[in-house]
């Protein structure tokens, strides 16, 4: 019955979560990250670029990052630089059109895009001598490593051997109807530049002349998320690629620790019976933490999440 007690406390001045949410997402830094960049050629002649820190480890951890993050965001960068520092070469991935450049085809990135994760998990081991590969996930990034970990176990690689993931929302329909319009917007926004981008590649392919009434994810993903990566529908999507469903055949020891107090996550995010009945998928609700926050000590750079991740991955606790 793996449910987790946490130690997790967000200091008293982050006191709730939202602020436990905004606050490290504007303000935190990270230094001391040196980004080696690699692009990778797809098997449909498109690119991923992925960024290495390497501390010539044998052991290396891969971490997906959040809806419209990079590998350069702060939460992505603290990561790496903890298991830097605990010996573990890391590389973080961004999905297509997330590096700063549009990827070449129509199609994008989505949140059940396990076929991309696999692609770089196998090209780390191709072209490295790892023995060891660690997964961590933050929010969509959580739900593409949980999916691609459940939805066929015995084809991931024998060297993946534990993962842990953050915020993430495990019911896609269910996050999109929680999510204030605060949030949806601003991610709109971004989401809408990358559009109008591809418009200008496939003129003939997109209409957006009525994106500026959208104000909901499942308005964005009926006409555009779902009929350009293949699906019927927002609901056809959803139901395909949210990570719930594979949470009982995960193989991996595997770690979700989603706050509580998480504005993005509906009641529908917490798999308490999962988790009870697959020894391999452990699960810890802080009752704080916000969505991808978890701060501790802001001053210090101190975050429960990386402190987590690496007594997980590395020391099995």
């Amino acid at each position: 019955m793996p449910i987790l007690p946490s130690k997790h406390k967000s200091p008293f001045y982050l006191f709730n979560g939202h602020i436990q949410t905004i606050i490290p997402s504007l303000f935190r830094q990270v230094e001391g990250i040196d980004y080696h960049r690699e692009r990778l050629i797809t098997p449909d002649d498109d690119f991923i670029d992925v960024d290495w820190s390497r501390v010539g480890a044998k052991a290396l951890a891969v971490l997906s990052h959040g809806l419209e993050g990079d590998s350069h965001r702060p939460y992505i960068m603290g990561m790496v630089k903890v298991l830097n520092e605990r010996g573990v070469d890391a590389l973080a991935w961004n999905y297509r059109s997330c590096s700063g450049e549009p990827n070449k085809l129509l199609r994008s990135y989505h949140l059940g895009a396990s076929d991309d994760l696999d692609f770089v998990v196998r090209h780390a081991l191709n072209n490295g001598n790892y023995h060891t590969v660690y997964l961590v996930g933050f929010s969509a990034g959580g739900n593409i490593s949980l999916k691609y970990l459940g939805e066929d176990p015995k084809q991931v690689p024998s060297e993946v051997k534990r993962a842990s993931v953050f915020s993430v929302p495990i019911d896609l329909k269910g996050s999109a109807m929680r999510i204030s319009r605060v949030y949806t917007q601003r991610f709109l926004k971004t989401l809408g530049h990358k559009l109008e981008q591809k418009k200008a590649m496939y003129p003939d392919e997109l209409d957006l002349s009525d994106y500026s009434l959208f104000w909901s994810f499942p308005e964005f993903d009926e006409k555009f998320t779902a009929p350009i990566h293949g699906f019927t529908s927002a609901d056809d999507y959803y139901n395909r690629v949210s990570s719930r469903q594979f949470l009982k055949q995960i193989e991996v020891p595997t770690l979700l620790v989603n706050a509580k107090n998480d504005p993005f996550l509906s009641e529908s995010c917490f798999p308490l019976e999962e988790a009870q009945h697959n020894p391999y998928f452990y699960l810890e609700t802080p009752e704080d933490g916000g969505h991808v926050g978890f701060a501790e000590d802001l001053r210090n750079n101190v975050y429960y999440s990386e402190a987590r991740a690496v007594r997980f991955l590395l020391d099995g606790e």
